[in-house]
């Protein structure tokens, strides 16, 4: 029986890049879908507004989006991308290390660790590109173990300072301590994205994505119904929920739902309207886009301990920053700029990281302070208003260790599906897990199209 026979009406709670790209799928498979966002914009973690002066274009909480582009879930999207010169550069003390383009071109930036580097990246990058097969699991299969360890472990295995900050910032995109397994698998993918795609962002904001995703539904038949609140789960042929499992729980009235989930730290994220650029002391930081503020592996991995142990985060915290307006004019009036960025504190920590993360952009580029306008601050608190799915503040879907990377929310065969017939989980709180990527909501799309079929 044709999957549109039985499968005739969806509803997909929630409008985030997972919660649409599953929109999109049922759509294109004949099915009509309501998508109901409870806020008045659509977007969830790809949203961009004018947070500080008129003019000043700032994504709300993603920014950068490595794993997008080529994402299944994504593919044929009327959207602009922009490619920065590098990927992205870690700042040292009166220096700097990039993670460039081409794996060679790392790896020559690298010295002594160049021959590491690429044994270490090379296996992930030939294989990016294909479906992979079994096959390609089984040649991969020693790589693939060294993402399950701890990136202190890959650490060891450089000779220098620099090879060891490069790999601990792109590690540190994990929001584990850099002791904990698989913190090295992310350094690793992200590694191997900027050699395979480059760490683009859509042009104009990450709102553009998703305006793509919404436009190709509604081309599709599909319907949006913005400030849309859902209190409980609707009657459908099958229901999705982008969503977090504590919400799903309520909405569903399954109060022992993935009761065992656990939330990770919470971000700390400001933005600047800037009179200029940021005035970086080593002139290779104005060639990326995303900088990794944080100087050693010794000083980064501090800073990701903290939170974990329930303390703020120094005077030294890790930054992640994304300066888009160097490579995107229209974030900001002519001759401004904007900045973006952040760090990780305790999950519903309430204090104030202000002057710790920007004494760290100081402390790379003196004379940054001088250059602001207006900020604009958003603690964990705030971005669990701005998006119920950053439950306290955590904005990746919940903590990335090593058991719940496996069993996301819960152990189970098919982790989308849930306890209730034709209701499905689909946001980042499922395999894969955070990033925008879509491949969330894309996997809980083609179970139920499979289960209804």
């Amino acid at each position: 029986m044709d999957a549109a026979r039985t499968l005739k009406h969806a509803v997909v709670i929630g409008s985030g890049p997972n919660g649409l790209a599953a929109a999109v799928k049922l759509a294109q498979e004949g099915v009509h879908v309501a998508v109901h966002e409870a806020r008045e914009t659509i977007g969830g973690g790809c949203r961009t507004a004018e947070l500080t002066l008129p003019g000043f274009r700032h994504d709300v909480c993603a920014a950068v989006l490595p794993l997008a582009r080529r994402s299944p879930a994504f593919k044929e999207l009327d959207v602009e991308w922009v490619d920065p010169p590098v990927p992205a550069a870690h700042a040292l003390d009166g220096d700097a290390v990039t993670l460039e383009r081409g794996l060679q071109e790392t790896a020559d930036g690298l010295g002594a660790d160049a021959q590491t580097y690429r044994a270490l990246v090379e296996p992930f990058v030939r294989a990016w590109p294909r479906r992979w097969s079994r096959r390609d699991l089984l040649r991969l299969r020693p790589s693939l173990v060294r993402g399950l360890l701890s990136a202190r472990a890959i650490a060891r295995l450089f000779e220098t300072d620099r090879a060891r900050a490069l790999f601990a910032g792109n590690a540190a995109h994990s929001v584990l301590p850099l002791e904990r397994a698989a913190s090295a698998g992310f350094g690793l993918t992200l590694c191997a994205a900027a050699h395979v795609d480059g760490w683009a962002f859509p042009r104009g904001g990450s709102q553009a994505l998703v305006d793509a995703l919404a436009a190709r539904l509604v081309e599709l038949g599909g319907e949006i119904k913005t400030s849309s609140r859902v209190d409980a789960l609707p009657g459908a042929d099958a229901v999705l929920c982008d969503v977090a499992p504590s919400e799903l729980a309520r909405l569903a009235r399954l109060p022992r739902y993935a009761l065992g989930f656990r939330h990770g730290p919470a971000a700390f994220k400001l933005d600047w309207a800037l009179d200029a650029p940021i005035p970086w002391r080593a002139e290779t930081l104005r060639r990326a886009a995303t900088i990794h503020l944080g100087g050693t592996f010794t000083e980064i991995a501090a800073s990701e301990r903290a939170p974990w142990e329930g303390r703020g985060p120094g005077t030294r915290p890790f930054v992640l920053l994304v300066q888009q307006s160097l490579f995107d004019d229209s974030r900001a009036p002519a001759g401004k700029h904007t900045a973006w960025a952040y760090c990780h504190v305790p999950n519903r920590w309430e204090g104030d990281a202000t002057d710790a993360v920007e004494g760290q952009v100081e402390r790379f580029a003196p004379g940054f302070r001088e250059l602001i306008l207006a900020r604009n601050v958003m603690r964990p608190r705030d971005f669990e208003a701005y998006n119920a799915n950053d439950v306290g503040g955590d904005i990746v879907g919940g903590a990335n260790t090593l058991w719940q990377l496996a069993a996301r929310p819960a152990l189970r065969p098919l982790p989308w599906r849930t306890p209730l017939p034709n209701v499905y989980l689909c946001s980042a709180s499922t395999p894969p897990g955070g990033g925008v990527h879509g491949l969330c909501g894309l996997a809980a799309a083609r179970i139920a199209l499979r289960d209804l079929r």
